[in-house]
């Protein structure tokens, strides 16, 4: 159910709101995940049923754990009463349990569903098609653009962008999705919604929370911890139609977020990218496996369109190509000879047969045009045409 004012002194309002504290309860009893959750409902069909259940009781429904006995229960309700607060502060801030109508019905058809979703900015972006958009956090410039180019493409088409509001592919793939005419992004965080991880990212997510929608699987208060991050990743395969992975190293979050979709019957894209780059052997492993790869968000839109009920093309205006952001024929042989993988000043003087002097002007020039980007220990990479979105 949806979180009402808890204060409001409506007797109408006086079972729902119960109902939302039995949800909490539940929460906030230790030993207690969405399994075991499921499995306290299966057996007693409310949490109101559960709580008054014995310890006995649960042991024979499997859910393990004990219901909270004396100061236990001072806790768990300073916990509830936390969460209520938190809820009536802002008009923006809602609770949606499993029970509720509005629950995201992707979601609900995994075995175990979180119990219920601390929400802070939009519901409704939970009820659109979504997409789930994941990398690396030390993502290539490149790959940046990419995440970019494609959440903006995809959320221009009317998809929601769905990542983890972490560094790198998932921060790039937030930009992109606001950056465009009525673009709509969801963030799964591994926190508390009343906190932002990273803390550099604050300025984001209330971007995010203002014209889309953060969501989280934890109570206020909460601090994030290594454990969080499969949950939270299980979750943004679970509300999407498919994962788009960017770029992910060979050992990868991200890939775990792929595999979850394929286990949740989603699609599964992958973008490749250099043999050489650390960053792809991750996307390669996924198309290895079945992964579709993709090269432009139209292919996308195009294994989606039944979903959709639209067109495979998504109606955005295709990047600029290197003619259209093209440099005097020195500039452009220069990028040539670069190539697109990451190299060092050294090579690139040995491969274009210029001095110090003419190269790095050249490359002060590209850079301030987009079209090349400085990386550490003294290299440099070739970006597609075009300035990236902000």
């Amino acid at each position: 159910m949806k979180g009402s004012r808890p204060d409001t002194p409506d007797p109408a309002n006086t079972a729902p709101r119960e109902r939302l504290r039995d949800w909490l309860r539940l929460l906030h009893t230790p030993g207690l995940g969405p399994r075991r959750v499921a499995r306290l409902l299966e057996a007693f069909g409310t949490p109101a049923a559960a709580l008054q259940a014995d310890a006995r009781a649960w042991a024979a429904a499997g859910a393990g754990g004990t219901p909270c006995e004396g100061a236990d229960i001072a806790v768990r309700e300073a916990g509830v009463d936390a969460d209520l607060h938190w809820l009536e502060r802002d008009s923006r801030h809602s609770i949606l349990t499993r029970d509720d109508p509005d629950y995201p019905p992707l979601l609900a058809q995994l075995p175990d569903p979180p119990p219920a979703l601390y929400l802070l900015g939009d519901p409704a972006m939970l009820r659109r098609p979504q997409i789930a958009i994941v990398g690396s956090r030390e993502a290539t410039p490149q790959g940046l653009r990419t995440a970019e180019r494609f959440a903006r493409s995809l959320a221009s088409a009317g998809l929601t962008v769905t990542s983890g509001l972490a560094r790198g592919i998932d921060a790039a793939a937030h930009k992109g999705a606001l950056s465009g005419p009525g673009g709509s992004t969801v963030a799964v965080v591994a926190t508390g919604p009343d906190r932002v991880y990273p803390a550099a990212h604050r300025r984001l997510a209330h971007r995010v929370a203002d014209q889309g929608l953060i969501v989280s699987l934890w109570p206020v208060g909460t601090v994030a911890r290594s454990g969080h991050f499969p949950q939270r990743n299980r979750v943004i395969s679970g509300l999407a139609l498919g994962t788009l992975v960017v770029e992910a190293a060979f050992r990868s979050g991200s890939l775990i977020t792929a595999r979850l979709a394929a286990e949740q019957g989603r699609s599964v894209y992958a973008v490749p990218g250099s043999i050489l780059s650390p960053v792809s052997r991750g996307c390669h492993r996924l198309i290895q496996e079945g992964a579709q790869l993709v090269e432009s968000p139209d292919d996308i839109l195009e294994d989606l369109a039944d979903w959709l009920g639209v067109g495979g093309h998504s109606g955005a205006p295709e990047p600029p190509s290197d003619a259209a952001g093209m440099l005097d024929p020195e500039h452009e042989r220069v990028l040539k000879l670069m190539g697109f993988d990451p190299v060092s000043l050294e090579e690139l003087l040995q491969r274009t047969g210029l001095t110090v002097e003419v190269l790095s002007s050249m490359l002060v020039l590209m850079e301030l045009n987009g079209r090349v980007a400085s990386l550490s220990h003294g290299r440099y990479q070739r970006l597609d045409a075009g300035p990236p979105t902000t």
